[in-house]
């Protein structure tokens, strides 16, 4: 396992992660002691147990609306997604009935051909 000193608050804390990890554990301590930062400059020094509370409730009410966020977005996406399939089934659907259209008026075409050569045979014969 991979140690890592990170800054919260102007305290150093020692914290072990899996290797690798370093970089991302120092991002999230760094980002963590933002909401501490502000939330000390916005209240002043109300006790460090109570400023930890309140940033880690702040960062779970963010995570929460990603999640609602992220919840909706999945939603919309499985509707597109059900949208372009009856679309593409519509589009089946047309084409089909398109190509029967045309094979019907190319059959009726031949038939006209046919009847107006047989015509043109008799007429001069």
């Amino acid at each position: 396992m991979a140690q890592v000193t990170v800054t919260i608050d102007g305290k150093a804390y020692r914290m072990a992660c899996e290797e690798g990890q370093e970089d991302h554990l120092t991002d999230l301590a760094s980002r963590f002691d933002r909401y501490v930062s502000h939330l000390k400059a916005q209240f002043g020094e109300i006790g460090d147990l109570r400023i930890t509370v309140m940033a880690g409730i702040m960062v779970t009410d963010e995570l929460s609306e990603v999640g609602r966020r992220l919840a909706a977005l999945e939603r919309e996406v499985e509707e597109l997604k059900r949208q372009r399939e009856e679309a593409t089934n519509s589009q089946a659907r047309i084409e089909q009935a398109l190509a029967s259209a045309l094979g019907e008026v190319t059959s009726q075409i031949h038939g006209i051909a046919s009847r107006i050569s047989g015509q043109t045979q008799a007429a001069s014969s």
